[in-house]
Formats: C-alpha cells, sequence, structure tokens
C-alpha cells in the first residue's frame, strides 16, 4: 500500500489504532522505491540558515547554488558560492516562480527552502515538485493542511491529539469574535491563521481591549502573510512552550529527536531554547513525543518538522498549538543532544532514503548526550521593547567554537544587518552534560561574544542566565515580563571602565583631523613633550540614545606610555598602557589590576568591553557644536527608533496625551510595533503620515514647549 494511502487511513483511525501504528513506524522499513540521488541544490534563503544548509550540502558533494537580492549583494551567503544569483528588490525571496526558473536553468535537482520566506508555503513546494525539481521538505499538501491553523485543529483532534479550547472557525466578523472571545472568557491568545514567528499574535486581557488588539494582529497578519483571519484561543496564564522535533520518511517511518523547551520569549518569538526540556515528568515526555509522532502520521508528512505544545504549568496538561512544517531556526539544540545532522537527514529523505535512526536508537543517543541550550544573537534594542536595530558591524569577537560550543552565524565584522529582514545576527550553541553545566557554558561564552555597531541582545541574554528563576529552570513564556526589575537592571560604569575608555580616545586619535580632536577639552589632543595632560568628557548612552550620567576623565602622561588617570576624583597613578594604532584592545597595568578592554568608536559614539560586559558611552557635543553640524534640536520630539514605516497615525496636531498612549504604528522587518508617548503633554505637530518611509532617528511626533517643561 503507497504511504499516503496508508497515512490517509491512520489519520481515521481510533487513538488506539493509532498508537498501533505509532508502535510499528518506530522499527525502520524501507519500501523498494529508487533513491534519486542529488548532486545540486539551490537554497531560496538568506543568512546563517543558507550558509548552514550550503555547508552540509558541500560535505556530501552536492553543488549548491545560493540567491540573493540587491541588499544582501555582500551577505555571506551571497559570496559563500560561485554560483549565486541576483533576485533583484527586497521582496524578491518570496518570488517563487523566478526562484523555480533559476534553479531550472542552472540545472538544479533540489531546492531548499530554509526557514520563513516560501518554507512553508504549500504553493511554492506544490510548483516544485510540478517543475520536476525536489522540495527538500514535506509534501505540499501537508504544508497546506498544517499551515492553516484552523485546519490544523480539526486533524489533530480527529488523530487524539489535544488543542487547546477556542474558536478556529472561517466567521471573521469582528463582533462575532469578540462574542466568542467573551464565551471562553478572557485573557484569550488571538493568533493569524496564516501566521508564524509571533507575527499577527496578540493577547487581549478583557472584553475591553478585544478590539483594538484584534485589528492590531489582523493588520500584522495580512501585512506579514497577505491573509488577515485570525483564530481565538484561551490563553494559558502560566504556559510552557514546548516542541517536539520531528522526522518521517516516505515508507512509513516517524520518529520524534527529542523535544525543546522554548519559553523564554519576547514579542511572542524565542530568544533561548534547550533541549531536553526542564522539570518534564518522563510519563509526559514520552507521551507529548508519542502525540507529536501521531500529528505527523496523521498529515502524511515527509522530511523535518516541529509540533509546537503549549504545557500548562499550573495543571501539567499540553495542547497542540500548531506544526511548523520546516527546519526550524532552533534545529541545532537538537543536533547537538542526538549528535545527528538534521539537514543531511533532510536530503536523505528528499532522496527517498529510510530515515538513519529507529525510536529506540534516537532516545539511546538522546540518554547520553547531556543538555544544550541556543541563545539568538538579535540586532535589538531589549531596553526599547526589543525593537530591531540595523546597521555596519563595526566589530564581532566570537567565542572559540569547540564540539561543545557551536556558532552558527550569518555576518561577519563589516557586514550590514539590513533594516529589510530579520535582525538575527547569529545563533550560539552549547552543550553540557546537565543542565547546569550548559548554562554555565553559555554564561562564559556570552561574556566572550562581542559586537559593536547596531545594538544588540547580548547582555540581556547574560541577564538571563544570572536570573535564580532561570537557573532553577522555573520557566514560562511570561518570564521576561515577569522578571522586568531583575533581568532590566544595569550595573553603574566602573572608575576603571571610564579610565580605560579615555586612555583609548588618546592612544587612537593622535591624528590632527581625527573627528573627536574637537571633543577634547585642552588646547590640542595627542602625546607629546608639549601637551601632556588632557581631559575628555564621557556620557552612557541610555535607552533612548540620549546622553545619561556624564563622567570627566583627566589623564596626565607621566613618562613613556605612563600615566595618572582622574576620573572625578579617584586618581589612578603610574598606569602603564598601550595600543597599536591598528588594535581596538586597551592594555593597561593598573596598580591593583591589568585590564584589556575592547574600545570600539564610531563617531561620539563608544563602546567599550570589560571582563566579559559590555559599556555603550557617548562623547557629548554641545549645542553650539550640533548647530554648527546642521543637527535639528530634537528634544521635544518622538524619534523613529528604526528605520520604518508608518501603519497607522493615532494623533493629531492640538491633542492632548497621557504618558503611554499610542502615539503612531509603524512597521520594520514585518514586524508591527506601537510608539507610545513618553510624557504627558500637547501635540504640537505630526511629522510623518500613513505610508511614509522613515529613517532612523527622524521625529515622528513634536510636542509643544510647554510638555517638555512639565515632564519631568
Amino acid at each position: 500500500m503507497a504511504l499516503s494511502s496508508l497515512l490517509r487511513i491512520t489519520s481515521r483511525m481510533g487513538p488506539a489504532a493509532t498508537r498501533r501504528s505509532r508502535r510499528a513506524a518506530s522499527t525502520i522499513s524501507s519500501t523498494q522505491e529508487p533513491q534519486r540521488k542529488l548532486d545540486s541544490v539551490l537554497i531560496a534563503n538568506r543568512g546563517e540558515i543558507a550558509l548552514r544548509v550550503g555547508r552540509t550540502a558541500s560535505q556530501y558533494g552536492i553543488r549548491v547554488t545560493t540567491l540573493y537580492t540587491d541588499p544582501d549583494r555582500r551577505a555571506q551567503h551571497a559570496l559563500s558560492s560561485p554560483f549565486s544569483f541576483n533576485l533583484g528588490s527586497v521582496s524578491a525571496y518570496l518570488d517563487g516562480d523566478r526562484i523555480i526558473e533559476i534553479a531550472k536553468r542552472e540545472g538544479c535537482q533540489a531546492i531548499h527552502p530554509g526557514y520563513g520566506f516560501l518554507s512553508e508555503n504549500s504553493e511554492f513546494a506544490r510548483k516544485c515538485t510540478e517543475a520536476g525539481l525536489v522540495f527538500i521538505g514535506p509534501p505540499w499538501k501537508a504544508i497546506e493542511d498544517m499551515g492553516d491553523k484552523s485546519q490544523s485543529k480539526k486533524i489533530m483532534t480527529a488523530a487524539g491529539v489535544p488543542c487547546v479550547p477556542g474558536y478556529h472557525g472561517s466567521n471573521q466578523d469582528v463582533n462575532f469574535l469578540e462574542a466568542e472571545a467573551d464565551k471562553i472568557k478572557y485573557p484569550v491568545l488571538i493568533k493569524a491563521v496564516k501566521g508564524g514567528g509571533g507575527k499577527g499574535m496578540r493577547i487581549a486581557s478583557s472584553k475591553a481591549e478585544f478590539q483594538a488588539q484584534l485589528q492590531s494582529a489582523k493588520s500584522e497578519a495580512m501585512n506579514s502573510f497577505g491573509d488577515d483571519h485570525v483564530l481565538v484561543e484561551k490563553y494559558i496564564t502560566t504556559p510552557r512552550h514546548i516542541e517536539v522535533q520531528v522526522f518521517a520518511d516516505k515508507h512509513g517511518n516517524c520518529v520524534a529527536l527529542g523535544e525543546r523547551d522554548c519559553s523564554i520569549q519576547r514579542r511572542h518569538q524565542k530568544i533561548l531554547e534547550e533541549s531536553p526540556a526542564p522539570h518534564l515528568p518522563d510519563v509526559t515526555r514520552k507521551d507529548i513525543w508519542a502525540k507529536a509522532r501521531a500529528a505527523a502520521l496523521a498529515v502524511g508528512y515527509e522530511g523535518a518538522g516541529t509540533v509546537e505544545f503549549i504545557f500548562d504549568n499550573d495543571t501539567g496538561e499540553f495542547f497542540f498549538m500548531e506544526m511548523n512544517t520546516r527546519l526550524q531556526v532552533e534545529h541545532p539544540v537538537t543536533e547537538m543532544v542526538t549528535g545527528q545532522d538534521l539537514v543531511h537527514w533532510q536530503i536523505k529523505v528528499a532522496e527517498g532514503a529510510p530515515l538513519p535512526l529507529t525510536q529506540e536508537q534516537v532516545e539511546a543517543e538522546i540518554a547520553n548526550r547531556g543538555h544544550a541550550i541556543e541563545a539568538r544573537i538579535y540586532a535589538e534594542n531589549p531596553d526599547q521593547g526589543f525593537i530591531p536595530d540595523s546597521g555596519t558591524l563595526l566589530h564581532v569577537r566570537t567565542p572559540a567554537t569547540s564540539d561543545d560550543i557551536r556558532i552558527d552565524a550569518g555576518f561577519v565584522a563589516g557586514d550590514e544587518v539590513s533594516a529589510h529582514y530579520d535582525p538575527m545576527i547569529a545563533k550560539l550553541i552549547v552543550r553540557g552534560a546537565n543542565r547546569q553545566e550548559a548554562i554555565r557554558k553559555l554564561a562564559a561564552a556570552l561574556e566572550e561574544y562581542e559586537v559593536a555597531g547596531p545594538i544588540t541582545n547580548i547582555e540581556f541574554l547574560k541577564s538571563v542566565c544570572r536570573s535564580p528563576d532561570f537557573i532553577a529552570g522555573e520557566v514560562e513564556t511570561g518570564y521576561i515580563e515577569k522578571h522586568r526589575d531583575e533581568l532590566f537592571t544595569k550595573d553603574a560604569v566602573a572608575d576603571e571602565v571610564l579610565a580605560q575608555v579615555a586612555l583609548a580616545c588618546l592612544h587612537h586619535n593622535n591624528e590632527p583631523a581625527s573627528r573627536t580632536q574637537a571633543n577634547f577639552e585642552g588646547s590640542a589632543v595627542g602625546f607629546g613633550p608639549s601637551y601632556q595632560t588632557r581631559e575628555v568628557t564621557l556620557a552612557e548612552s541610555t535607552p533612548g540614545g540620549t546622553d545619561g550620567a556624564k563622567f570627566n576623565v583627566r589623564v596626565t602622561q607621566t613618562g613613556n606610555n605612563t600615566f595618572d588617570v582622574d576620573v572625578g576624583g579617584r586618581v589612578f597613578e603610574q598606569v602603564v598602557s598601550h595600543s597599536t594604532p591598528t588594535s581596538k584592545v586597551v592594555t593597561s597595568f593598573f596598580p591593583h589590576t591589568r585590564l584589556d578592554t575592547t574600545v570600539v568608536q564610531d563617531g561620539d559614539s563608544i563602546v567599550a568591553f570589560q571582563r566579559g560586559t559590555q559599556y555603550r558611552l557617548t562623547i557629548p557635543r554641545s549645542k553650539w557644536m550640533d548647530k554648527a553640524l546642521g543637527m535639528k534640536d530634537v528634544a521635544n520630539s518622538v524619534l523613529a527608533p528604526m528605520p520604518c514605516k508608518i501603519l497607522r497615525v493615532e494623533v493629531q496636531a492640538g491633542d492632548v496625551v497621557e504618558k503611554d498612549q499610542p502615539l503612531v504604528v509603524i512597521e520594520s522587518m514585518k514586524m508591527e510595533t506601537i510608539i507610545r508617548s513618553p510624557q504627558k503633554g500637547t501635540i504640537s505637530r505630526v511629522v510623518h503620515q500613513e505610508g511614509d518611509q522613515c529613517k532612523s532617528g527622524t521625529p515622528l511626533v513634536e510636542f509643544a514647549e510647554e510638555a517638555a517643561e512639565t515632564s519631568g
């Protein structure tokens, strides 16, 4: 009997018959269908996943063809293969017909979609098959069924997989949906039917806010997926996000390669993932694996997939949430705890080979390989609601890799993190003999990770690793908000940091034409017999990008590479300090310690890395200098936090607004962000209107002068 027929029958079986089917699938079997060896693949994606797929393909002698767009022409994935082709415009990674045309023209046998973009587009998968190309992913019908969250839940219910109570129908009347939410009881989760990656997802805590959250979810869903249909579900107040990596082949075999806990999230998107899930009873663990396999079998699945569950911390129950019909961002966590290359598994399945391991063999591997954690390194500002950032990577220093420390990166120093795409820079994956050891390794690796240019979440990830509840494994999807005071606390800048930065400024700015020369007080900058004392004013860079606390540092040269450094009255005497013109590292021997500090300066902005901590500082400019440079006074303005498009304007000139009231809704990187009022006051001018494109730092809304004076 053909596999597709067998699986259709399985999906109609009762729970007992489904369990028998799963047991049968735990032993690897193979039909006599001929295998088609692949020798060429086109990777229809960008960034680290394109590089990661390319590495495995090349390792097995498969020719790799890559694609890029105009903004990505110098990206690492575009440079990784001699067979690389320009798609053109920013959104062209979604041009399936063009991608298929290139694959056919270049003689590629297969297309690997990576994740995101077209990876879960059933129409693209169908067209690949019709064009004679091997789509390295599941059958298009499985993508279609699982991509529709309402349809997928019907299939799961029939297969005996528990689902969250809610409305999953087609009626999208806003009043009807509100009535359904009333029946379910608040809080409820509004989720785009075609969604993924946390987009088109909102929580309504009460009836009063339902319509506003519904509008926001629908708007973001339409912008991201071209479909604004949503479902409404009961929102579990203390949930964990636990997902199971499944793999199925063309011969009826299906295995679960363990589970991952992805509960540490912001904006409904994951930033830390780990395997195995902490404090999960073994009985529950095995049950959730079995339900995930049942879910895959119910839709005739092939290849890599992830079945995602909501686990209720209060009751111990778990419910099917969705199935991602592709390779996940966090698949390296599973690779670390199984010792398997999942991209190679994808290729083997696409060629028609049976799965390499049985369920029993997978479980034996998992039992012996300890614990793994992945941290996603994003260009984003945690202090401003994790809004994405972009720009040139001025400096990148990564931890040393080993069998237990892995980095999957899409960028190197000098690359541009584009405002057009997802802001993930890299993934840091570690493995330890147990969870405690894995956390220690992750914390140590993060302390070695240095990125200057766009703001990143690295310091925030360090805070999570130090959080006692995280260390204890007491995690849930609301973890960040519930631990906000702890996670967003910042230490004061140490005097030694300020001393090192001042020394670096002097070491690295001897040229008369230096941009920073005017920022130093005194008659000259540079070392020499005539000018032995210099002063520099530094300021902390605040979350809003403005100057915070200011510090005056006086440096007196007392000999060859020897200095006295006065930091606000505290004097470090006879500091021996040196740095070469081409090095960013300043090495100084203080009376009490030796310090190696990386200092990266870009105009008036300075990023320093010292003993595993990052510090962001500025050299403040006076108002007369701003005027001389043609800078506008933006003291009373709310600025665009990133390059963006204006989706909605919620206020008009003359409105009196309260603190935290929505002003403007912007969209960047397919993500909606509400810009809220920083103060109570009167709007004097709305600078940009719906549809406008704005650069980072440009004014969006201006307040009347009196508002600034009374804002405190």
